[in-house]
């Protein structure tokens, strides 16, 4: 009998994280765990450039408070675009809900970031997610 690893929902990530020690670690495990990191950046500009430009993306994953601005207008830009948005954050926005489908809160354990992915890409498939790290909401596909 063959096992045919299941093809994921979420390949490409855009990681906007403005602290750099964050931003490295989520990375690294991120492409430890076989996710393609289209872009590390740490700024609105350049993840509206990113974002804008010709490469895919699956998923952002975007911190609230940047140097320059709001994760919020990143998620905009991404919902624009038709692109998935997982706030990371320390305080989730009360506009979250309506410009992502979910919001992780910070500080967290690496695990609980890989299960928000899991879970995200569960409701992409159709179906349904498993447990849901305690400090996780999940908005849910409309």
């Amino acid at each position: 009998m063959l096992f045919v690893k299941k093809k994921r929902q979420i390949e490409r990530i855009l990681l906007v994280e403005d602290e750099p020690l964050e931003a490295f670690d989520t990375e690294h495990l991120l492409n430890g765990e076989g996710f393609e990191i289209v872009a590390t950046v740490d700024s609105v500009a350049d993840a509206l450039i990113a974002i804008e430009g010709e490469t895919a993306i699956d998923l952002v994953l975007v911190d609230v408070g940047l140097a320059d601005g709001s994760g919020i207008e990143v998620a905009r830009a991404a919902q624009r675009r038709g692109v998935r948005v997982l706030f990371v954050t320390g305080n989730c926005p009360g506009e979250a809900r309506g410009l992502a489908v979910g919001c992780l809160s910070k500080p967290y354990p690496q695990r609980d970031l890989l299960a928000a992915i899991a879970a995200v890409e569960a409701v992409i498939g159709g179906g349904k997610p498993g447990k849901l790290p305690g400090s996780f909401s999940l908005f849910g596909e409309d």
